[in-house]
């Protein structure tokens, strides 16, 4: 079998304008393989230089075969399960900056160069305020970055024109203004001038985003199979889900230099990617934390099964149509769209998600994904959404231990855990109810009232008296 490289596979020569941080599984399957798809289509004519953002990484493998690597994409769409194989040849070159920072640094001069890419991981972006000796390679992303931007600054001398499109994708709120803002708080650290700070801020141009696909990495149970169909030994094979969303928040100047939304991609420029945030983390994080308690507990194991079981797929389906889309402001169009996208993602049958993977840190996740949409719900409609009580009802029994005569493997912050001991020695159902409610300290909000608290008193009867199966039965009204 042939090893994949550029001298066994034919690809397109093209300027390195982008420089990536980062040369993970999911900038590997998601933003380079949109940058395969525009370029495929002519849409740009751009290849990446890899900036490795730690020491250790995967570089390596990936300059073996010429940075080429194989994208295999399987799920469901539009009801159909796809999967398709593509070969990226868009990462052109790649440095290692703790070991060749000058390399680094030579592409700062480049007059090609137009756009930075990051994801460093939601800790990338974070002040390193020792980052003070930019003649030597900084140890955070920020650090680095801001010795990348002098060093253009300086050989460009200040050029308005010279300023760089900055994509982050990490996953932290408003990421791109708060890497702005970083980097100015260590350029005052460093003692740069205010002509510097003002080219940094006037001539480079910043967007927040958000990114969505699930991506799972190098498909250990079949890569044999995989290189078998594309007649190439690969060892940066990287495998993903079908689904994909890229929100920017529109910026005139990264929609010139990155026209992503222009090759058919599901890649959007919006006014305020913040609806966009609330949609996924409601109807998708959302809804994964409600089924956990209520189909572990019904006897099942993955996403797939909870969504594909009578019970609790219409548990799922009355929870995100009936409680959360009406909290969300987006037109009607988009969020159905995206709820079926959704579940259709729960369906992936190439992807086994254990639910049990999702209860990890459950409290804290109930918190931020679900009690929005609840408040958002009462502000509303002026009552309580029911599925959601359901669900923490279920949390309560859950968090008792026991799946019939089986543990229940409970992991969660200590503090959290030792509340839901506490609450598990309770068994009066009325109790349990109000003292759940009642927890400001883990909720930080009161949930108590008399109709909320009595209805979850009874789901919480019901499931510790006949088993969440039939508890649920007697919700969904059967």
């Amino acid at each position: 079998m042939k090893k994949l490289n550029r001298s066994e596979h034919q690809t397109t020569e093209r300027p390195i304008k982008i420089l990536q941080f980062g040369e993970g599984n999911f900038l590997r399957a998601f933003v380079d393989w949109i940058l395969q798809d525009l370029n495929d289509k002519g849409v740009i004519n751009a290849n990446v230089a890899v900036v490795q953002p730690t020491p250790a990484g995967r570089n390596n493998e990936l300059a073996s075969q010429d940075g080429l690597y194989t994208v295999c994409l399987e799920g469901i769409d539009k009801g159909e399960k796809v999967q398709s194989r593509s070969i990226i040849d868009v990462l052109g070159d790649f440095v290692v900056p703790y070991t060749e920072y000058d390399k680094y640094l030579s592409y700062a001069k480049s007059s090609d160069l137009e756009i930075v890419i990051s994801n460093t991981t939601e800790a990338g972006i974070a002040l390193d305020s020792s980052d003070t000796d930019l003649s030597v390679c900084p140890k955070s992303f920020p650090g680095k970055l801001l010795a990348f931007l002098k060093t253009r600054y300086d050989y460009f001398e200040g050029a308005a024109d010279k300023g760089l499109a900055i994509i982050p994708c990490e996953l932290i709120d408003y990421n791109g203004d708060e890497l702005r803002r970083i980097l100015n708080e260590l350029a005052k650290i460093n003692g740069y001038d205010e002509a510097f700070i003002n080219w940094l801020n006037t001539a480079n141009h910043f967007t927040n985003t958000l990114v969505d696909r699930i991506v799972p990495g190098y498909p250990r149970d079949n890569a044999a199979a995989i290189c078998e169909e594309t007649g190439f030994e690969d060892i940066n094979i990287v495998k993903g889900e079908v689904f994909h969303l890229w929100v920017l928040q529109k910026e005139p100047f990264i929609q010139q230099k990155l026209p992503a939304d222009k090759s058919g991609l599901n890649v959007i420029f919006a006014d305020d990617i913040t609806p966009y945030k609330q949609r996924k983390v409601k109807i998708l994080n959302g809804a994964h934390t409600a089924m956990v308690p209520v189909a572990y507990l019904s006897g099942l194991d993955t996403v797939r099964e909870a969504v594909t079981d009578t019970d609790t797929g219409r548990f799922v389906l009355g929870l995100i149509n009936d409680e959360i889309k009406p909290t969300i402001a987006l037109p009607q169009e988009e969020l159905d769209f995206f709820a079926t996208s959704v579940i259709e993602r729960f369906m992936n049958p190439f992807i086994r998600h254990e639910l049990m993977s999702i209860a990890l840190n459950s409290t804290t996740k109930f918190r931020t994904r679900l009690l929005p949409t609840y408040n958002d719900y009462r502000e509303k409609f002026g009552k309580s959404p029911k599925h959601i009580l359901f669900s923490f009802a279920s949390m309560c029994v859950f968090f008792r231990g026991k799946r019939g005569d089986d543990d229940i493997a409970l992991a969660d912050d200590e503090q959290y855990l030792r509340f839901w001991a506490e609450l598990s020695k309770l068994s009066d159902p009325a109790q349990i109810a109000e003292k759940a409610l009642s927890a400001k300290d883990i909720w930080q909000q009161d949930l108590y009232n008399e109709e909320d608290a009595a209805f979850v008193a009874a789901c919480i009867g019901n499931i510790l008296k006949y088993g969440e199966r039939e508890a649920l039965k007697k919700f969904l009204g059967e």
